[in-house]
């Protein structure tokens, strides 16, 4: 699919607060509505082959991505798993302060996901990179060890995409110049992927509008 032209926001500065958030959910809107929906399929299809066949999935951020990465493992193990007999094996790599200043500090930041990912990761497994610009260097580090290792790999990008598009095996794009409304939908992303894979695997004697997600 070809890449969408990303949404510029903001482009004005006058009005309050109630205008602003009127523009931003407006940009929220419309920059959802450029999102390649399949690409998002493809993201289900590999994490459900990966965790079926007791695989690792990996995920990693920073800043606010290191939040949604946090999130994500929190959704998919006890999310996921709520009844279903799916046991998804998910790790955050930006949770561990310890860690991460130990090897930003001895070493560099630039090696603070790859360096555990050499520790943990093995072929077979998948990674999740979550970075809006797509080029943050820890991000393209793992990304490359990955594809190196045979771990498949998942990027949520927004703005131009950035290295990561290219470097993973699938991209979910989000196509928007703004930090705020990448990460809202990177984290709607996350939680459409970790319902979808609970829904996939529920009894269908399950009553969904009485299920809490």
């Amino acid at each position: 699919m070809a890449a969408s032209t990303p949404v510029l926001f903001p482009t004005q500065s006058d009005g309050d607060a109630a205008d602003y958030a009127t523009r931003y959910f407006r940009a929220l809107h419309e920059t959802m509505g450029k999102i390649d929906l399949g690409e998002i399929a493809k993201a289900a299809t590999l994490l459900a082959q990966i965790y079926d066949r007791g695989g690792r999935v990996f995920c990693i951020g920073n800043g606010g991505s290191a939040s949604i990465s946090d999130h994500l493992m929190c959704d998919h193990i006890k999310g996921v798993r709520t009844g279903t007999e799916r046991r998804p094996n998910v790790c955050s790599l930006a949770s561990n302060s310890a860690m991460i200043t130990a090897i930003g500090n001895d070493m560099s930041f630039e090696k603070i996901f790859v360096y555990q990912l050499e520790s943990m990761a093995k072929a077979g497994d998948g990674l999740i990179a979550i970075s809006s610009s797509g080029n943050s260097p820890n991000i393209i580090a793992a990304l490359k060890w990955a594809r190196s290792e045979k771990v498949s790999s998942i990027s949520l990008t927004g703005f131009q995409g950035g290295r990561a598009r290219e470097l993973s095996d699938v991209n979910v794009y989000v196509p928007v110049e703004n930090y705020g409304i990448a990460e809202d939908l990177h984290q709607s992303v996350m939680h459409i992927l970790a319902q979808f894979l609970r829904m996939e695997k529920l009894p269908s004697s399950t009553p969904l509008p009485q299920t809490k997600f």
